[in-house]
């Protein structure tokens, strides 16, 4: 089989084998539910606690303050419509960015459509600026008695831009200071940010955040949310009571003791890694752009993850250069789509305000925990005379700098972006 040269870190990472030994036990030999009194559910009860712990450490909490569930989406899902129902007599309003992750933009499109007239909630975008990132002042200005949640995503997945959470978060702590409130509840989605910077939720000043096990080399089917103590939410899954009564269903023992040794080495590994990592990111970038001409990096380049590079190459389609890195082992993903069943340009470069023409020649690298130098140079050596080939039948030759002349994406049909998203783009 061809060597794979995987480049896609954001999407999912490959189960660290230090994790797999971890979870193996736990198939067979220790396959008990936690929730029985007898010996293997008592074990079981112990495997979780040490794995909670481990979750838990770096996020600073107690572990009643933490519940397992089965995805990211599912934990985006539990932090959105768990906090809005539970407020709803107090106030129908809640605040997102226009970068934020599907699993909060779908659960914020399901709520504005929930119930009566007088039920259904109100949903606010802030978007952000020409620098990609959202800006406090506008979250301040937008913030008022009716607004029980804003939820900003810590890192975007398509460009790794990081955002203010604590500056946010300190703003939200003034209004509800000299409101003298509890209002509103802080969200953020630290699934893309774990594995790099500070995820201490009291230094990040967040009531809520989401976690996942697949972007920390752990296993898909696990992901996790934190719930500062005194924070109202409602359940939405209900059943056996199990996790304080806010996530019913017997929890997923291999998945969990696997979450737990993954953010157990990420924890060891983050300075060390990023700054490998780092390295290497900018190596490729700067290759690519130094052989490449027409090239531009998307998102914010002074605050984005030490793994992402998302660039724009013009004068090519992102699927068809995804199609010929494939054939040459070479994964990566690419923002001309919003996802495999969509050939609808990404929202989220959309909300970065870059044309159509640029989206759909973007490329998106992640590099992560197994990525060579190796890898990297394989990438330099073959990626310009693709680009040579594709450039040869493409109708296009844009010029960087003639943005004016280019079209924005108009509004979307029947697609995947959430209509109050679709509305915004012109």
């Amino acid at each position: 089989m061809q060597k794979i040269h995987y480049f896609d870190y954001a999407s999912t990472t490959p189960v660290d084998k230090r994790v797999l030994k971890a979870m193996m036990p736990f198939f067979m030999d220790e396959f008990g539910n936690p929730s029985n009194l007898y010996s293997i559910g008592h074990h079981a009860q112990k495997a979780l606690a040490l794995a909670t712990g481990k979750v838990i450490k770096p996020l600073g909490c107690k572990p009643d303050e933490f519940i397992f569930t089965g995805s990211a989406t599912e934990a985006d899902n539990l932090a959105l419509i768990g906090v809005a129902k539970a407020n709803r007599h107090l106030g129908n309003k809640i605040i997102v960015s226009n970068v934020e992750h599907k699993g909060i933009l779908a659960a914020a499109e399901a709520l504005t459509k929930e119930g009566t007239d007088a039920e259904k909630f109100e949903l606010q975008v802030v978007e952000i600026g020409k620098n990609g990132l959202v800006s406090p002042q506008k979250i301040a200005e937008m913030i008022d008695d009716k607004t029980v949640l804003v939820s900003i995503t810590y890192v975007d997945s398509e460009t790794g831009t990081i955002q203010p959470i604590k500056e946010i978060a300190k703003v939200i702590a003034n209004y509800r200071e000299i409101n003298n409130t509890k209002l509103p509840y802080f969200h953020t989605d630290a699934s893309q940010a774990a594995n790099f910077l500070d995820i201490n939720v009291d230094n990040l000043g967040v009531d809520l955040l989401t976690l996942s096990s697949q972007k920390i080399y752990g296993p898909k089917g696990v992901g996790g949310l934190y719930i500062r103590k005194g924070t109202p939410i409602k359940p939405i899954i209900y059943g056996g009571g199990q996790q304080n009564n806010i996530r019913s269903g017997t929890e997923n023992m291999p998945g969990i003791v696997g979450f737990g040794a993954a953010m157990e080495i990420a924890e060891k590994e983050k300075v060390k890694e990023s700054a490998r990592l780092k390295k290497m990111r900018d190596k490729l970038e700067s290759k690519i752009i130094k052989t490449i001409d027409k090239v531009l990096v998307n998102g914010n380049i002074d605050s984005r993850l030490p793994n992402y590079s998302n660039i724009s190459i013009l004068d090519i389609e992102g699927e068809a250069m995804l199609l010929y890195l494939d054939n040459k082992g070479i994964i990566i993903n690419t923002g001309s789509a919003c996802n495999s069943q969509s050939l609808e340009p990404s929202y989220v470069l959309v909300a970065f305000g870059r044309p159509y023409e640029y989206i759909h020649g973007s490329l998106r690298f992640t590099l992560g925990r197994f990525t060579s130098s190796q890898d990297v140079n394989y990438v330099i050596k073959n990626l310009p005379p693709i680009v040579k080939k594709l450039r040869k039948v493409s109708p296009l030759d844009l010029k960087i700098g003639d943005e004016k002349n280019m079209s924005m994406p108009k509004a979307f049909v029947g697609g995947q972006t959430p209509h109050f998203l679709r509305k915004q783009i012109k």
